[in-house]
């Protein structure tokens, strides 16, 4: 179940990501971030005031749990600065390379308070497999770019980080409240991102503007809820495959419906970390039947 959860993860991101890009076209990037965590704040925030089991929200400890909306705007920054340096095919694919590379590290030494996963053998060929759909996906774009590249592996990390941190809290308050938390401890940070950026007015007449676009915070609030969920049920690199899979081939679709062009090497890549990620599933599963 907690795997078709993180399918379902990917989905939602990828759907997420195509409303907040026409909010970003209509109002800037930095002014719409402040938009979406204000969206995904209040949508949060009436959801919780219907949930029974009511945790206390800050009053926990170590600190650093409170972190993962300050590290989640990270990403959006870090994205900004690779974007328009080196192809959009490339920023996913180093995107998911640290994600890749991260996960593995928290799984194998249990970082952030995370239960140890025990590497097997037999995961190695789905390893190499997905690994080399990652590679296929970048472009010579790279050599354009040091820093970019160096940008978007560091994107890469802060969303594992930013989920990890999320996950934890959600221990403790609720993987609703955590939802909640984690857009208001964004809000500031974005709103004085915008005010530094000078990006505080429209990009675009109001009156253009479809009330649809303004959903992307509401999605963000589901896509923290699912995180907080299969975090501590999946281990980080699967989570990172599964959610990945599920995002490309939902925003290939949306490409196809929207009649906009679609990455090539991104569709093969996406098709051989598929291959390398199910031959890792049917390993699993063949060990499980054989010691059971």
């Amino acid at each position: 179940m907690y795997q078709l959860l993180a399918l379902l993860t990917g989905i939602t991101l990828s759907v997420m990501i195509s409303i907040n890009g026409n909010l970003s076209n209509q109002y800037g990037v930095f002014l719409s971030a402040v938009i979406i965590h204000v969206v995904g704040s209040l949508s949060a925030f009436i959801m919780c005031i219907f949930k029974k089991d009511k945790k206390p929200l800050f009053t926990h400890s170590p600190k650093w749990i409170y972190l993962g909306g300050a590290i989640g705007v990270c990403s959006t920054v870090f994205n900004n600065l690779a974007y328009s340096h080196i192809s959009m095919t490339s920023i996913v694919a180093l995107g998911l390379l640290g994600q890749a590379l991260t996960s593995l590290l928290i799984d194998r030494f249990g970082l952030l308070g995370m239960q140890k996963q025990n590497f097997s053998k037999t995961s190695i060929p789905g390893f190499i497999i997905a690994f080399s759909g990652m590679i296929f996906m970048l472009d010579t774009s790279i050599s354009d770019s040091i820093i970019a590249v160096f940008v978007s592996l560091a994107t890469g990390i802060s969303v594992v980080l930013s989920r990890t941190v999320n996950a934890r809290l959600a221990e403790k308050t609720g993987a609703l409240q955590g939802s909640l938390i984690n857009h208001l401890v964004g809000l500031p940070i974005t709103i004085v991102i915008a005010i530094i950026a000078g990006n505080i007015y429209p990009a675009a007449s109001v009156s253009t503007i479809k009330p649809w676009i303004y959903f992307g915070g509401i999605l963000g609030v589901a896509v923290v809820l699912l995180f907080n969920v299969t975090v501590p049920k999946i281990s980080a690199f699967k989570l990172t495959i599964l959610t990945f899979i599920g995002q490309v081939f939902t925003g290939i679709g949306l490409d196809l419906i929207i009649g906009n062009n679609y990455s090539n090497n991104s569709f093969i890549g996406g098709i051989i970390i598929s291959c390398g990620i199910a031959i890792n599933l049917f390993f699993e599963r063949r060990s499980t039947q054989n010691n059971a």
